[in-house]
Parts: C-alpha cells; structure tokens; sequence
C-alpha cells in the first residue's frame, strides 16, 4: 500500500498496473486504448509539465483506467495553450495519485510482474477495492470490442488506392501517416469477409489494441478467411492475432514493453522503438506456420517483426506511427510493397 495525493476524477478504480518508461508523451500513452483495462505508472518523476491538449489525443479519451505519478505540474507552460492534467483527469472523470514513490512502484512490478492494483479516494473503501482486485481477471475480458470502431468509415482522400483497418483499437496517429499517401477505411473488430473484400482495399492493416489476443477470435476468423489472397500487416496485437490465425501460441510478458526505448535488431542494426503490448509470440510455436521472425528484441529476445515466407503478409510489435523513432519507414515502405504501390 502506497499513500499519496489525489488528483483527477475522485473515485476508486481497479486495473491491472503496468509502467511506462516514456519522459514525455503522456497524453498519448494515457489516450491509446491499448492500455485499457490497465493502471499506468509514469517511470519519469514530473508529469503535466505541458498541460494537454486535444490535438495530442490519439483516440479521443482516456482508456487507462488510472494514472500513477511521483508529481504532476500544476503550473504547465503555457505554450501550448492547454489544460492542467488534474483537470484533464476530471473531466474524463479518470483518478490519479500523487506523491507515491514510483520508482518502488516499478521495481515492484519488475520483480513479481503486471499485478491488479486499486487507486482508493477514500480508505473506507479500502476492503471493498481488495475483494475486487481478487476477483479481477483482466485476461478473461474482451477488452478489443470495447474500443472498436462499430460502423464501417471510409476517408476518401482521392488517392485511387485504399487499405483498410481492422480497428481493435487504432492509433489516430496511424490513420493519419496513411491517409497521406492512400484512401482509408476502417472496419469493425468483427466485420465480415465480404464487407472487406466488397471495399477493394489493395492491403489490410490489423491495428493494435488492448488484452489478450486468445479473446479477440473473431479478428483470427477474419484473418484465416482473408488471408489466402489479401496483403495482410498486423500492429503489436493486431500481429499477434496473424500469428494464432497461422496456428502460433501466444505469452504473457512478465511486465510487458511500454513506452519508449525499447530496441528492435532487424539486419544487423538496433532501432530504437515505441511499444505498448503485454503479449508477445512463442517462437517455438512458429514452426512450420510459414511465418519467419526477422526482427527481435534486444533486452529479452522476444520476437519484435515477422514476415511470411511466400505470402504478402507481415507483422511488427512496435508502434510504426511514432516519427521520433528511427524505424517508422520499414514498416511504411513494406506496406507499399504489399499493397502494390510503386515509387
């Protein structure tokens, strides 16, 4: 148990806890609906030194279901114009607490692993939050229709060629890096086969998104009926849901890659990355699926890039929409290789 300061929403909630290693970034990470389900521990000791501000969302709301930092400004500077983060906080009616030692925080969460936690307003509540965190099961949850999209949407940005998106919790980020060079459209976690072929897209993307891939089967249905004859690239879990349509497992990290700095070793080179995702491929599992790992992490091994030998079909567990990181392009250039697109 940690004491510390309120801020934001006043209410208790529960989640399962995770940190980010990120020193800026927040309202990102706070808005990527990735960490829904989950309690975010900022590893850098000053949050909010910026304000927020909307142009910074990257899904329009905050899907952690609380924040945890060691001291959030109540004095941003002003260049950007926006709110205070307490008021941000309150707003999307999200709690945060302050003043806790988050650097035990993490090294707790290093050593024994992602755990349920609970932020308490109040400490009568204090029982009734530990029965619930006893109960509580992230891994159990379909968190990936709790975020998708639930109609088809379509940006004509009269391109002539369009790619689609399953969205199990896109990155605005990424809808934008493609509008530029294509048409986009974005279906539902569970859209139909013929919906998508229907569209004419020349690639589809499986976006990223929150929980464990074992729980968003009807994304797997889609790809196995797809990919035969579609260019297909998944996202972090959207990579991870092409590699159980091909028959791979999949594992829970012990702590999971959140944040930034993470390094991706891809042809003898070491990219510095963004990640968020809990779970990653059993590289065992991937023999005689087709699917080859090209790209590994440098801290743990853990596959970072897939590609399929003979079909027009890739995945990455970075975030490729991030441009301070140097390996965004590889997987742009392979997108417009799949897709057929000719420089």
């Amino acid at each position: 148990m940690f004491e510390g300061v309120p801020f934001g929403h006043e209410s208790t909630v529960t989640g399962e806890i995770v940190f980010t290693t990120s020193m800026s970034g927040y309202q990102e990470s706070i808005t990527d609906p990735a960490y829904k389900g989950q309690m975010l521990v900022s590893a850098f000791p000053m949050s909010g030194c910026y304000g927020t501000n909307d142009k910074y969302d990257i899904s329009g709301k905050v899907h952690v279901s609380g924040l945890v930092v060691r001291e959030y400004c109540k004095e941003p500077s002003d260049m950007y114009g926006g709110r205070t983060l307490h008021d941000y906080l309150k707003e999307q009616k999200v709690p945060g607490i302050s003043g806790v030692d988050t650097r035990d925080i993490v090294g707790i969460i290093r050593d024994r692993g992602a755990m349920n936690a609970a932020i308490v307003h109040n400490e009568k509540d204090i029982a009734d939050a530990t029965k619930k965190l006893k109960k509580l099961d992230i891994g159990k949850e379909d968190l990936v229709s709790s975020v998708s999209t639930k109609t088809i949407k379509r940006i004509d940005n009269g391109k002539g060629i369009a790619v689609g998106i399953i969205d199990c919790g896109a990155d605005r980020r990424m809808i934008d890096d493609l509008s530029k060079k294509y048409d986009v459209i974005v279906f539902p976690y569970d859209a139909k086969a013929k919906d998508v072929i229907a569209a004419n897209v020349k690639a589809l993307i499986i976006s990223g998104g929150p929980g464990n891939p074992d729980n968003a089967k009807p994304v797997v249905k889609l790809i196995k009926e797809l990919f035969p004859s579609m260019p297909m690239a998944g996202v972090a879990l959207g990579a991870l849901l092409i590699a159980k349509a091909f028959g791979c497992r999949t594992v829970k990290l012990k702590f999971g890659h959140h944040g930034c700095s993470q390094p991706v070793k891809h042809n003898e080179h070491v990219y510095i990355t963004a990640q968020n995702h809990m779970h990653t491929v059993d590289q065992a599992s991937m023999k005689g699926t087709g699917l080859v790992t090209d790209q590994s992490n440098v801290n743990d091994g853990t596959p970072e890039g897939f590609s399929h030998s003979s079909l027009p079909i890739f995945g990455v567990m970075y975030q490729p929409s991030s441009p301070k990181y140097d390996h965004r392009s590889y997987f742009y250039e392979k997108l417009d290789s799949i897709a057929g697109v000719r420089k």
